[in-house]
């Protein structure tokens, strides 16, 4: 059983930043695409950016590319989201997510990814 633990999420002003991090347990984390995703109450979990299991692909969301880096340190078994410009449009709970099947491209569909974290809250404030 893979647990994913986030942290780094809080309340921040408009234009400010957060970064999220996300460690995963277990010993193949270097073999999995990760993602990020978040959701508001009473909306569909939504995809926010991926990492290839190497880390030397990512990809994003069209609402957060130019604000939002993924990245990853495999030595580490952590996952990034680093946060900037950040809007009011943002507040989320933000989850991380391994990609399902190792070895695995990426995939902007959260019902291919297997395992989650608890979340985190990030609040814009306006």
């Amino acid at each position: 059983q893979v647990q994913l633990v986030e942290s780094g999420g809080g309340l921040v002003q408009t234009g400010g930043s957060l970064r999220l991090s996300c460690t995963a347990s277990g010993r193949t984390f270097d073999r999995y695409a990760m993602g990020w995703f978040r959701q508001t109450p009473g909306k569909e979990r939504e995809y926010v950016a991926a990492i290839s299991f190497r880390g030397d692909s990512t990809d994003y969301a069209d609402s957060v590319k130019g604000r939002f880096t993924i990245s990853r340190v495999n030595t580490e078994n952590t996952v990034y989201l680093q946060m900037n410009s950040l809007k009011p449009e943002d507040t989320a709970v933000y989850y991380c997510a391994r990609r399902r099947g190792y070895y695995r491209e990426y995939d902007v569909n959260p019902y291919e990814y297997d395992y989650w974290g608890q979340g985190t809250q990030v609040t814009v404030s306006s």
